[in-house]
């Protein structure tokens, strides 16, 4: 094959340079975009297949994330809500006057609630259960002895719950469980030594519970709340399974039949339960 003349005067683009399969195409394609073109195609076909299996992984890797970004944090929610202020500022004021009257409406509806009223049973529970739980607890000097005492300054309960009365019969249930004999006495009273004493010869289980009104703070308003619950003027008072037994004499006659020891059994109390102390030889 021939090879053509060229001079300092012939054209690059002249046919005649152009290798024989260029000339038969119907496009010319510039010599100076040939080296792009391989880099192109290069990239567009990796020599390794590996490669090809990273670059998906990742790209697909890369595609769920900023999915669970876009969709599931908390802080693009956010910043959602901050394009918009104004909706925002109307949404926290709605939400602000709705709350409003909720709590409105709530208070209103504890307020037109009417306190539990307790009877005189009830009352002398909750009086007992009230000195029985702790030590420090007294009845207030402001407290009227001569009427009703206040239910909210004895029970640790709403008074004024729907469930209020359940609560209530649920409390003397529960105080006269727990102390199935109940004295009010005076510790300086023969009469209240007297009654201690049989208490102890029956040897209880659980103990009597014992209340010396005569030396506590509120002697002056407890004395004659008891006399007026139970329809006992003097100490000591015997309740046993919430009900007083009576005066000192009706006590009396009560332990010489024997009648003592049944209405303590059926109160719950076990005679002979307590351990015996034992003694040193």
């Amino acid at each position: 094959m021939s090879l053509p003349r060229i001079t300092s005067r012939t054209s690059l683009q002249d046919p005649a340079l152009l290798p024989s399969y260029r000339k038969k195409s119907n496009y010319f394609v510039s010599p100076f975009f040939m080296p792009h073109v391989a880099q192109l195609l290069g990239a567009l076909q990796p020599r390794k297949p590996k490669h090809r299996t990273t670059f998906l992984a990742l790209a697909f890797l890369t595609l769920i994330s900023t999915c669970i970004f876009v969709f599931q944090n908390p802080a693009a929610l956010a910043l959602r809500r901050v394009d918009n202020p104004a909706v925002d500022q109307l949404t926290l004021a709605l939400e602000s006057i709705q709350n409003s009257r909720l709590k409105d409406n709530l208070d209103a509806s504890r307020t037109q609630r009417t306190q539990v009223q307790l009877d005189a049973a009830q009352e002398l529970a909750a009086v007992s259960s009230f000195l029985a739980s702790l030590p420090q607890n007294v009845i207030p000097s402001s407290v009227d002895p001569s009427h009703p005492i206040d239910p909210q300054l004895i029970l640790d309960f709403d008074t004024r719950s729907p469930r209020a009365t359940e609560e209530v019969q649920a409390m003397v249930e529960d105080v006269w469980l727990r102390n199935p004999v109940f004295l009010y006495s005076k510790l300086y009273s023969a009469d209240s030594r007297e009654v201690k004493a049989i208490l102890s010869h029956l040897r209880l289980r659980p103990f009597a519970t014992v209340i010396d009104v005569d030396i506590r703070d509120d002697a002056d308003v407890l004395k004659p709340i008891v006399a007026r619950l139970t329809s006992t003027p003097e100490l000591p008072v015997l309740i046993i399974g919430g009900r007083p037994v009576g005066s000192i004499e009706e006590i009396r006659e009560l332990h010489k039949t024997g009648e003592l020891k049944k209405l303590i059994s059926a109160s719950g109390a076990v005679i002979n339960g307590a351990k015996r102390k034992k003694h040193r030889r």
